[in-house]
């Protein structure tokens, strides 16, 4: 499922604008201006390259990703042999770390299960989670520079022993301090209805303003009108 979306050079992988942009938009459902292919400092979704380690490692019981570097069409991404921990670089600079540990296995079927499932989860937070979540402290992001940067998620699985899964929405969390605030998304693993696992995705938030009910307007009826005319 991933194949229309990277293309391999001498064992470095690399990511166009145009399938950057395709996989946040028909994937992800993500609009974020990132990722548009006329953006001026475009950027890969987080997302893409978190599906691109389980589409080559497999699923582990428990994974963790840290995303330390802007990806972007000029990147071109190394991908080691799988080890408990290793980095993904690009001309040696680490652009995302993954540490996994318990069993580990290949299954297409759960692991285009779990992409599919986590992205869209994902792709939803802007602007249905992150504007009222942060809008219950009063606060908001500046609608003229919404910066909200993914750096981190996690993953545990109580067992592999399955086909697919399904995500659950669970608690999330925003806490701030001046301009620069954190937002925890939580979610819940579930498959054939009951809890499989569970996992977390961490994002940071600068620019932070008082809350201003017409201006969030604003943004939601552009980032609307952004989509409809982008699909």
């Amino acid at each position: 499922m991933l194949t229309p979306y990277y293309q391999e050079e001498t064992n470095k992988l690399v990511i166009s604008r145009e399938q950057g942009s395709q996989f946040a938009k028909q994937v992800a459902d993500d609009f974020n201006p990132l990722h548009d292919i006329d953006a001026k400092k475009f950027c890969v979704p987080g997302d893409l390259l978190f599906s691109l380690v389980l589409d080559k490692y497999g699923v582990s019981e428990d994974m963790h990703f840290t995303f330390s570097g802007m990806v972007d069409e000029t990147s071109q991404l190394e991908f080691p042999q799988g080890s408990d921990a290793f980095d993904i670089v690009s001309n040696e600079k680490v652009m995302l770390s993954v540490k996994r540990s318990g069993e580990s296995k290949q299954c297409t079927e759960l692991v285009e299960s779990l992409i599919k499932n986590y992205v869209a989860f994902s792709g939803k937070a802007f602007p249905h989670v992150i504007i009222p979540l942060m809008g219950q402290q009063e606060v908001m992001i500046n609608p003229a520079r919404p910066m909200v940067i993914y750096e981190s998620m996690s993953i545990h699985l109580d067992t592999l022993e399955l086909k697919e899964v399904t995500l659950q929405a669970a608690e999330p969390e925003f806490s701030y301090e001046g301009k620069r605030g954190k937002i925890i998304l939580r979610f819940e693993l579930l498959s054939q209805g009951k809890k499989v696992g569970f996992g977390e995705k961490h994002m940071l938030v600068s620019g932070i303003k008082e809350y201003c009910q017409q201006a969030i307007d604003d943004l939601i009826d552009y980032y609307n009108e952004r989509k409809e005319t982008l699909k």
